[in-house]
């Protein structure tokens, strides 16, 4: 949640966000009434708690005759402390009701408009071109005995699919590459869990207006999440962290689930949106002041990962009406889709500044030992079933084998192809390697 102080003392600026997010911004007078009615009651609650300590006091000083006025005195007074301590708790709870409501400030420098005003800041790499029909990931997948969506739809719906083969291999090697760029970069490999209690998937901003792409696990009341950094963030809620050393950062490895809501008609053919797929994700706690640099290092590290599977790609500073409910700024790698002709998003990395740790409660200590917000920050380095998707299209060849990127071959025996029948032992590195 945003800074309340910060709301007080910038109410324009907060306003100024909201109505470049397209969202209501009467909603940061409601927070600033709510804010005061809080206070109001905090103020009554405390001014009567000390009067009854005093109507205590003059109790026991009271002579025989003053005492049954005085009794009746503190008997009042403490069913007013009662009744005010019962409107200060409804009081935090209409503060806690509308300021859960407010997303992120965005960042100064955040572009305006909505999901097509994003604003390219480089192109990486050529788009290929082909002397043969392109075909799409699905079919090359099919081809290759890859990938499985009939059978995934078979057994557990639409937009499920089977990694087969070749496709599992492929999903390993992205999954060993992705986590030792990490390790190399000095982040602390995670494999982190899938299923989260409440307060970790509200504290990172998914339920809301992303709850309807959530899955619940009803009965244990607990939330498959659709990215490993709602639990990485919530490993720390309630901490105090110590940062003298720069970001604490993790490379979480999950599996991700997401009910694509409203998606559907966009992209239903084969695996680039999905409701099950695994994927690594970078995640950063810092001193807010650190936010801005760790959030292009976050993006460095993106684009040397893409970089390494040879695909071409742009990248795109996302519009203000188009961030999430936690990030101030945000930058998305989009890669070249050649059946589709154009470049779809493969990863993105969020500054969510200290929005999340305020509302998981995390902090660390400054200069002078006091606790202060942490900022917090995330970014996807591989979506594995997406990545695989485009490599698959990027690299394909006229005979329909693919074409392995060097940086992926050490985890596939060496192969520089894919081809359909390839014989799976040639793929996988020898025991005594």
């Amino acid at each position: 949640m945003i800074d309340l102080r910060f709301v007080r003392e910038h109410p324009d600026v907060v306003r100024a966000s909201q109505r470049a997010r397209g969202a209501d911004e009467s909603l940061v007078d409601a927070l600033l009434a709510a804010d005061e009615g809080r206070r109001s009651a905090v103020k009554r609650a405390d001014d009567l708690r000390a009067e009854q300590k005093a109507a205590s006091q003059a109790v026991k000083k009271a002579s025989p005759e003053e005492r049954p006025a005085v009794l009746e005195q503190a008997r009042a007074l403490a069913a007013a402390v009662k009744e005010a301590e019962e409107a200060q708790r409804a009081a935090d709870a209409a503060l806690r009701e509308v300021h859960l409501q407010i997303p992120n400030v965005v960042h100064d420098d955040v572009p305006p408009g909505g999901e097509d005003d994003a604003v390219t800041l480089r192109t990486v790499g050529e788009i290929p071109t082909y002397d043969f029909p392109v075909r799409d990931h699905l079919e090359i997948g099919e081809a290759l005995g890859a990938i499985d969506m009939e059978r995934g739809a078979k057994v557990s719906g639409a937009r499920f699919y089977f990694l087969t083969g070749p496709g599992a291999l492929l999903e390993f090697a992205l999954a060993q590459l992705a986590i030792g760029q990490a390790v190399d970069a000095g982040f602390v490999p995670v494999v982190a869990p899938a299923l989260v209690r409440p307060e970790a998937m509200e504290g990172t901003g998914f339920l809301g207006a992303h709850a309807e792409e959530v899955y619940k696990v009803e009965r244990d009341d607990l939330y498959l999440v659709g990215t490993s950094e709602v639990a990485l963030a919530g490993m720390h809620m309630n901490e105090v962290l110590d940062l003298p050393a720069g970001p604490r950062r993790y490379a979480g490895w999950s599996s991700c689930f997401r009910r694509e809501a409203g998606s559907y008609g966009k992209d239903t053919r084969g695996i680039i949106r999905v409701h099950w797929f695994d994927k690594v994700e970078m995640f950063s706690f810092c001193r807010p002041e650190e936010a801005a640099d760790e959030h292009r290092r976050l993006l460095a590290w993106e684009e040397e990962f893409l970089t390494a599977l040879e695909l071409p790609y742009r990248v795109v500073d996302i519009a203000a009406g188009d961030l999430g409910t936690s990030a101030a700024r945000k930058f998305d790698i989009e890669a070249w889709f050649p059946s589709q002709n154009t470049y779809r998003e493969l990863t993105s990395t969020s500054d969510c500044t200290t929005f999340r740790a305020r509302r998981l409660n995390i902090r660390y200590r400054d200069a002078d030992g006091r606790p202060q917000t942490a900022a917090t920050l995330n970014g996807t380095l591989c979506a594995v079933a997406r990545t695989i998707a485009c490599l698959l299209e990027v690299h394909q060849r006229a005979d329909g084998s693919v074409y392995v990127p060097k940086a992926l071959r050490p985890w596939l025996g060496g192969a520089e192809l894919l081809t359909p029948g390839m014989t799976l032992a040639a793929a996988v590195p020898p025991l005594s390697a």
